[in-house]
């Protein structure tokens, strides 16, 4: 088939090599603009980008996807089937109307679970033990179509968001190169969603990662993992604003919540929390390389009855 790809994030590029190295025939690849990024806010291309010119692919950067004019110059390719991976632009009619064949997109989780742009983060912080990857054929909702295949995949105890995304970034390129096959022969089948069985999964917002020492342990855990490496957990060490990067659930009984009950060389600082505790086992201070726990303490002069703060931008340092 004839393939216009639609991608921007590192999370899309498995997927695009995938295609690449497929029977298929990538003929362009949609991204979003080369945007400012790092302290000198040079102009930064999309991932996808990169692996476009590497093999010599067309690429197209519009700002608006489903203007007349670009959407005719898409028209022109005569694609026989356009694929959509975390490009983060809603189709229209006439943009899914294009290909002969129709337009799919890979999501990262298992609808109708989790419909919308921040669905890795979302299955974490709820406290999911299991999620996935499912392709289905593009309509005017969001991610409402119907679904294609779909693959199941265990979420680990203490796995980051960032750490699942790249599993399944993996996993979704499979999925996706496979359901490309089965459109290609004509045997994709179409499964109708369960839409009572649906839930969403919003854009983050900074605030969501400001941490509450009253809330329990588990939720606070599921917390710093759901929002690494993106918008971050944040506490407070004394006026400072600290990032807590990584943790683990203690099973021993604790004290008042924030109170740092323990500090070990292997497992970091021990904070209480509403119910139970938590290990921090890596933090990072604003402008700052990430520590281990017990490193962080020791620079920081933290020791046990100390109290770390709950989480705020208000903050006067960092």
């Amino acid at each position: 088939m004839r393939i216009v790809f639609c991608g921007s994030p590192e999370f899309a590029v498995p997927s695009l090599k995938g295609l690449l190295a497929s029977e298929h025939e990538i003929i362009a690849v949609v991204t979003q603009p080369d945007r400012p990024a790092g302290r000198g806010l040079k102009l930064k291309p999309p991932p996808v980008k990169q692996v476009a010119i590497e093999y010599g692919i067309e690429v197209f950067q519009p700002e608006k996807f489903n203007t007349t004019s670009f959407l005719d110059r898409i028209e022109a390719l005569e694609p026989d089937l356009i694929v959509v991976v975390a490009y983060g632009k809603i189709f229209r009619r006439r943009s899914l109307s294009i290909p002969r064949l129709g337009c799919i997109n890979l999501h990262a989780s298992l609808l109708p679970k989790y419909r919308g742009i921040a669905p890795v983060n979302w299955a974490i912080i709820n406290g999911e033990t299991r999620t996935g990857v499912t392709t289905i054929f593009m309509d005017e909702g969001i991610d409402t179509g119907d679904i294609i295949l779909s693959k199941e995949v265990a979420i680990g105890e203490d796995e980051t968001a960032g750490e699942l995304l790249s599993r399944l970034a993996q996993v979704g390129a499979e999925v996706l190169v496979e359901t490309c096959n089965l459109i290609a022969r004509g045997e994709a089948t179409r499964i109708k969603q369960k839409d009572a069985l649906a839930s969403y999964a919003p854009k983050l917002t900074r605030e969501i990662g400001l941490i509450r020492w009253s809330e329990p342990a588990r939720k606070i855990h599921n917390l710093i993992r759901g929002v690494t490496p993106w918008p971050g957990a944040v506490a407070r060490v004394g006026e400072r604003r600290v990032k807590i990067l990584r943790t683990s659930i203690s099973s021993d009984a604790c004290g008042l919540p924030g109170e740092i009950k323990q500090v070990d060389a292997s497992m970091g600082i021990l904070v209480c929390c509403g119910n139970g505790g938590i290990w921090l086992k890596e933090l990072q201070a604003p402008g700052k390389k990430p520590l281990h726990g017990a490193d962080f303490a020791r620079g920081y002069r933290l020791g046990i009855g100390d109290f770390l703060g709950e989480g705020s931008f208000e903050d006067s340092k960092g």
